[in-house]
């Protein structure tokens, strides 16, 4: 069995075109498809980066009731 690779993007939905390989007409071919990982942006990863950070009475202390692990 004789393997070729080969790296293509899909210019339309659905539908994938794969020219100039060196096989003869009437040949069985089998094909798999694996499809890439897309990156995320940076953005989408971290989307709360750069967002305000308010504090409200950050000198108050901490009860220990208001701990949801203390309950």
């Amino acid at each position: 069995m004789e393997v070729y690779r080969v790296e293509a993007t899909l210019e339309q939905d659905g539908h994938l075109t794969l020219d100039n390989r060196p096989l003869q007409a009437g040949e069985s071919v089998e094909v798999i498809i694996l499809v890439k990982e897309t990156r995320v942006a940076p953005q989408q990863l971290y989307s709360l980066r750069g967002t305000p950070v308010t504090y409200l009475d950050p000198m108050k202390p901490v009860v220990p009731e208001d701990w949801e692990v203390e309950q």
